[in-house]
């Protein structure tokens, strides 16, 4: 039994099904470029074997196990680490058992799509997970994973994979990307600069974090303008290890352009700790617009993800910590808030600013009439809790008019559950293909240019704005 049907997501009537099979077979095997994304750079460093199912598909997904809290079933239970250590599930096949007791919660998720589509096409599984399979699905795939074809590097050139992008912190030492280069294996994994921990007042340990920023870099970060040096030195740091973006994680799309002497006023309160919310905000929007500017001279694209309402369960931030699945979308706005950057520095069609939001209501209101005139600006793909079928249909619908195709930037999975990169992927370019039917089924795009807008999609907008 097929475990995801031949012909999903494309139209149900037969022209545009016909069309965007066509389209699709067209797109199916070009490589994979995953620009922005989390996987760990270590997997690919040392190359050892996955440890087991639960620890690959269960514990570190929070796609996966936020839909089961929200049924009742305990973190702990299934191996999310405490922050205290304190005990939690260590037995993969237990954690494995109480997921396939409780896999019918994903139906009709994008998750459930990328399950079966991973144990389908990866692990040549033809029976559906359940209670009654759990043993058997465990028992098969940790064999899989004890084979050397199941082997980070092995998946990555199996994925066809031609870059993928890592993202670490402003101070990560990189180790991992160094240990990949140094191997000598010809998989390219990037790196990209996230420096929140070292623009955002509010976030733990920034003080530390900026003090050790000077001490890798030789610069006084105790002033303003050593603060900006040690900056390009790590933006260098990290183009020296492949990075060809830098990703910015706000609350909202605040940019500020103050005088340098109000900059530096500010970044001295928000070193002593003497910041209010409302100049933390001030100082992340500065910064937005100071990375702008650097990414000028460096040519770093610059990412903006806003709109995470973060950590929104006090006991789980305190029990597990960050990224346990308790971020929720919020309301953001677009038009005011990157007025100062645009002013400053829109107009330059060597920037590339890539936008992403959670909130969809702003997608044909002010993102696509933004990214439809300023030449800095392109469009980032539906992202997150968007990052679905649905979701993808929705952007094309309320951004092709107003933005058209060429200021958008392809896809990208933006994920930590590596074997879910290939089945993210294809969802991707049979949403496309699907959209670019509709669109010659309707007389609103011409049928021999469909074949390069689904490649631009697939691939090449992708490869051009970030620069890979």
């Amino acid at each position: 039994m097929a475990l995801v049907a031949e012909n999903r997501l494309f139209p149900v009537e037969g022209r545009s099904r016909d069309l965007a099979r066509a389209l699709y077979a067209q797109v199916r095997d070009l490589p994979i470029l995953s620009p922005h994304g989390h996987t760990d750079p270590r997997w690919f460093a040392e190359n050892e074997a996955f440890p087991d199912p639960a620890q690959l598909f269960v514990t570190p997904d929070h796609y996966v196990f936020r839909m089961l809290c929200s049924q009742g079933v305990p973190l702990a239970e299934l191996g999310v680490p405490r922050v205290d250590g304190g005990a939690t599930e260590t037995d993969g096949r237990k954690i494995w058992r109480l997921f396939a007791e409780n896999y019918h919660l994903l139906r009709g998720t994008p998750s459930r799509l990328w399950l079966d589509h991973s144990f389908q096409h990866l692990f040549g599984i033809d029976r559906r997970l359940s209670a009654e399979t759990s043993d058997w699905h465990y028992d098969h795939i940790a064999e899989s994973l004890a084979q050397p074809e199941f082997r980070p590097r092995a998946l990555f050139e199996r994925f066809n994979i031609e870059a993928i992008a890592t993202t670490e912190a402003a101070t990560d030492d990189l180790r991992w990307h160094r240990m990949i280069k140094d191997s000598g294996w010809q998989g390219r994994v990037l790196t990209a600069y996230r420096p929140d921990g070292v623009v955002d007042p509010e976030m733990a340990g920034f003080a530390d974090n900026i003090a050790l920023m000077g001490q890798q870099t030789g610069f006084d970060t105790g002033t303003w303008a050593g603060y900006l040096d040690a900056h390009r030195a790590r933006r260098a740091f990290f183009i020296e290890h492949g990075a060809t973006s830098s990703d910015h994680g706000h609350p909202n799309a605040r940019t500020e352009d103050l005088p340098q002497a109000e900059a530096a006023a500010l970044f001295a309160k928000a070193l002593r700790g003497d910041c209010s919310a409302d100049e933390a905000d001030a100082f992340r929007g500065q910064m937005l617009t100071e990375m702008a500017r650097m990414s000028l001279e460096d040519g770093l694209v610059l990412q903006i993800h806003p709109g995470s309402r973060r950590n929104h369960s006090d006991q789980v931030m305190g029990m597990f910590g960050r990224d346990k699945g308790f971020d929720i979308p919020g309301r953001t706005d677009y038009v005011a808030a990157l007025r100062p950057l645009l002013n400053a520095v829109g107009m330059r069609p060597d920037l590339t600013v890539v936008l992403f939001t959670l909130d969809e209501t702003a997608y044909a209101r002010e993102l696509a009439p933004l990214a439809g005139v300023w030449p800095c600006l392109r469009l980032g793909p539906a992202w997150w809790f968007h990052d679905s079928a649905e979701g993808m249909r929705r952007f094309r619908e309320m951004t092709t008019e107003t933005a058209g195709f060429y200021n958008t930037v392809g896809f990208n999975d933006d994920t930590r559950a590596f074997c879910s990169i290939p089945a993210r992927h294809d969802v991707a370019r049979r949403v496309d293909c699907s959209y670019l039917a509709t669109l010659v089924a309707t007389g609103r795009l011409a049928e021999d240019e469909a074949p390069e807008v689904a490649h631009e999609l697939t691939y090449g907008l992708a490869k051009r704005a970030y620069r890979l």
